[in-house]
């Protein structure tokens, strides 16, 4: 008989502590998780096309909010161990609350739907997303309790010890994450089980009442914590009984319960209601609410701001791991507090930073984990090591494996009848400079040398088509294993059909191309430089989580309107050859300049202080599916 879910609890906390143990315990060596800053943001989105304002600078050394793309159990670690090269000291205890609102049934449907010029395109998660929320979900709720188990483990140990958690969960798997975090935080910390309930069409159901709640739980580092009470705005039965005095002051008669007669009680004087623990005054978003930013879980942003408001103070730090549309950052900045937000989703990423850019926040740091992502073929019962990966990609690409005895790593191979060396690089890496400068070194002394290497990619640095162009190699290649791939790698007759098939599509990466930039000079001390898209490469369909019909759509899209898959595009317009200060964005939705909600401006002029010598600008795009290009020219 199987184990019931109760008896698995005390397994899979003992298993979590475990794991907690050795994150900490790693965080004091010498391989600590970093953060790359991809883009360093200074809010100034385009409004006409022709951008005439000065350019807003920042000091390196203050605070940066921070937006980080990638798996929040290392993006944890990263913040935890800190990195003085990136400015970043360690943040253990120093958030004063974190939001955190995880998945809550794996049933939910994680398509992105991409409305691009005259159709729309449906496609899957990123191959980080898709196996994040298969681990999540692999063995029903016991893998979802063993993934939050860690993840609520290491937010504790980022709290202050004034500081305050929330959870916000609906009843597939509240109960049991309450249990996780009394065991976490200590029963003794834990503060409200507050009821969110909204109203909505209520659909009828067969056997029980409609689920119209969801369960927000509380808890505190410790005893003393920031408490800042709430009040709901007055009634309007209640507000009818004031009326204004002599002075137009509203006030209303009262028996003076102390002396005696009646007294004059003031509307000013009077707080609203306290607020308890039971929200029934705050309605989801709006399908036309201003807020709205067409993320399937967006929450409305009065109920962080509620949650804002009762357990930080200004300036706090505020941090959500789980972020999605980005409203607990957008929020914070809103109320005058510092923030962190993390997500794994490519589209969460890009909705957060325009809802930021829109807003006109102070400036922020995007990053992501540095040289490490999700090992995503973790989850594959069919591969345990990275080397039996390997061997399979290079089967699937077509190239003979070297026997173990020459190749260790089990990730080279070779092209029968040709002198082409393959290498696959790691799942649980970005490739960039370091992996293509091994790859020319074993293709002049692996066995006696080689006349091409191929590199086999998962996952890149941002500035890859930069790297591969100051490599100037043709002797060189770098394709993108397909997405998919891992997905269709579930059981051994599953690679065996992919293989006769051959079926399986290894592309080029997609790289953004520009006019090159006109310099005029605007005055004594400024220039104006003049920036237009030229075109845009994307890989191949084939290797993007897409169906048949959806590829077919993009294919035409590719065709006829390359710049139409521009989600995003900033400028640097003095670029230092390591961080990218994006000083100018523009993305499709912000119909403020050309009135194209489908579209990006392919033209801006913007202005900036004079350089001695060239000046180098560099230009960075994301496309709709996330995928970053950055273009690097010298003027002057």
């Amino acid at each position: 008989m199987p184990e019931s879910l109760i008896d698995q609890l005390s397994k899979i906390v003992a298993e979590g502590k475990k794991e907690v143990e050795r994150i900490l315990e790693r965080l004091s060596g010498t391989n600590k998780l970093t953060l790359q800053t991809n883009e360093y943001v200074l809010p100034s989105k385009d409004k006409s096309g022709l951008y005439r304002g000065q350019l807003k600078e920042i000091s390196e050394q203050e605070w940066h909010n921070r937006l980080i793309y990638g798996d929040n159990l290392l993006v944890m670690q990263a913040l935890l161990a800190g990195d003085p090269a990136t400015g970043l000291p360690s943040m253990r205890g120093k958030v004063d609350l974190i939001y955190n609102d995880p998945p809550f049934d794996s049933k939910a449907d994680y398509r992105t739907k991409i409305t691009l010029p005259g159709t729309t395109i449906e496609q899957k998660p990123t191959v980080l997303e898709q196996f994040a929320y298969s681990d999540t979900w692999k063995d029903g709720t016991v893998s979802y309790l063993r993934m939050m188990y860690p993840r609520l483990a290491l937010m504790r140990e980022l709290l202050s010890e004034q500081g305050s958690i929330y959870v916000h969960l609906d009843w597939h798997v509240g109960h049991y994450v309450k249990v996780l975090m009394d065991d976490v935080f200590g029963k003794e910390n834990f503060r409200n089980e507050i009821v969110w309930t909204y109203f909505g069409f209520k659909r009828a159901t067969a056997k029980k009442f409609p689920q119209k709640h969801d369960v927000i739980y509380s808890y505190t580092k410790s005893a003393s914590y920031i408490w800042n009470t709430q009040y709901k705005p007055h009634n309007e039965q209640y507000l009818k009984r004031f009326k204004p005095d002599e002075t137009g002051r509203l006030c209303r008669t009262d028996v003076n319960p102390t002396g005696g007669g009646t007294r004059k009680i003031y509307l000013d004087d009077v707080e609203g209601d306290i607020v308890d623990s039971v929200w029934d005054d705050i309605p989801p978003v709006n399908p036309v609410a201003k807020e709205r930013v067409d993320y399937t879980t967006q929450k409305p942003e009065k109920l962080f701001e509620r949650i804002i408001k009762s357990s930080s103070n200004e300036n706090s730090i505020i941090a959500d791991f789980f972020s999605g549309s980005g409203s607990t950052g957008t929020v914070a900045e809103k109320n005058g507090r510092r923030w962190i937000m993390s997500d794994i989703g490519k589209p969460a990423i890009m909705i957060t930073r325009q809802r930021l850019i829109d807003q006109e926040a102070k400036p922020f740091l995007y990053q992501s984990i540095g040289d490490y992502q999700k090992e995503a073929f973790t989850s594959s019962r069919l591969f345990r090591r990275i080397g039996d990966l390997s061997q399979v990609v290079l089967n699937l690409y077509g190239a003979l494996p070297f026997p173990d005895e020459q190749n260790p790593n089990r990730n080279l191979g070779y092209i029968k009848n040709s002198r082409t060396l393959v290498m696959v690089d790691s799942p649980s890496k970005l490739t960039g400079y370091a992996t293509l400068k091994k790859a020319q070194e074993l293709r002049e002394s692996f066995l006696g040398g080689w006349n091409k290497v191929v590199v086999l990619g998962w996952n890149f640095v941002f500035d890859i088509a930069t790297v591969i162009k100051n490599f100037n190699d043709d002797k060189l290649e770098v394709l993108v294993i397909p997405p998919d791939l891992l997905d269709k790698l579930k059981t051994k007759s599953s690679y065996e059909s992919l293989l006769k098939s051959g079926k399986i599509r290894f592309s080029s990466l997609q790289y953004l191309s520009i006019k090159k930039p006109v310099l005029k000079n605007y005055s004594s001390d400024i220039d104006e430089i003049t920036i237009e898209l030229d075109n845009y490469i994307l890989l191949s369909p084939d290797a993007l989580p897409l169906d048949d019909a959806n590829k077919e759509k993009l294919q035409d899209i590719i065709a006829h309107d390359p710049l139409a898959l521009i989600e995003y595009w900033s400028v640097d317009p003095d670029y230092d050859g390591e961080t990218f200060r994006s000083k100018w964005q523009d993305y499709r939705s912000n119909v403020g300049n050309d009135a194209d909600p489908f579209r990006v401006v392919k033209e801006v002029s913007i202005l900036s202080p004079k350089v001695k010598g060239k000046r180098r600008i560099c230009v960075k795009a994301v496309d709709v599916f996330g995928f970053e290009s950055v273009v690097v020219e010298e003027v002057g």
